[in-house]
């Protein structure tokens, strides 16, 4: 038998203050009856339709290189605009590959204020909006 993901763990220096920033990015909130509170060590964040649960936990040692990244795809806004949201929220643009496959192909990798990277995708209104006009 196979194994599945409990869910997805992110070593991280400030646990409550990564989960509270990526909460708005992904529509996440927290465990019901669980909070996440300022100096707690372990912070649970899910995603009300999936289910999918991101923990963000503190470890002693420093962070070294990259060795996690998301790959979110927006739910409501364009891939550009929400780009636009989350530099103005405090990502950081660290490489950008729009285009990089043709017209509206390709993303953007930022980092969040603790410089972990996130790619933002196309929507799948984008998506489904160029297969339509290549039918």
């Amino acid at each position: 038998m196979a194994s599945f993901v409990s869910h997805t763990t992110i070593d991280c220096s400030n646990a409550y203050e990564l989960s509270e920033w990526w909460k708005p990015v992904l529509g996440y909130v927290d465990l019901e009856g669980d909070p996440n509170e300022p100096g707690h060590e372990e912070c649970m964040i899910r995603d009300p339709e999936s289910g999918h649960q991101l923990l963000f936990i503190e470890v002693p040692d420093p962070l070294r290189g990259k060795n996690w990244h998301l790959d979110v795809r927006p739910r409501e806004r364009s891939r550009d605009d929400e780009v636009a949201w989350l530099v103005d929220y405090g990502a950081t643009v660290v490489a950008d590959h729009r285009g990089i496959y043709g017209e509206g192909s390709g993303w953007v990798t930022l980092a969040d204020p603790e410089g972990n990277q996130l790619c933002v995708l196309r929507s799948e209104a984008e998506l489904a909006a160029q297969q339509a006009q290549q039918s």
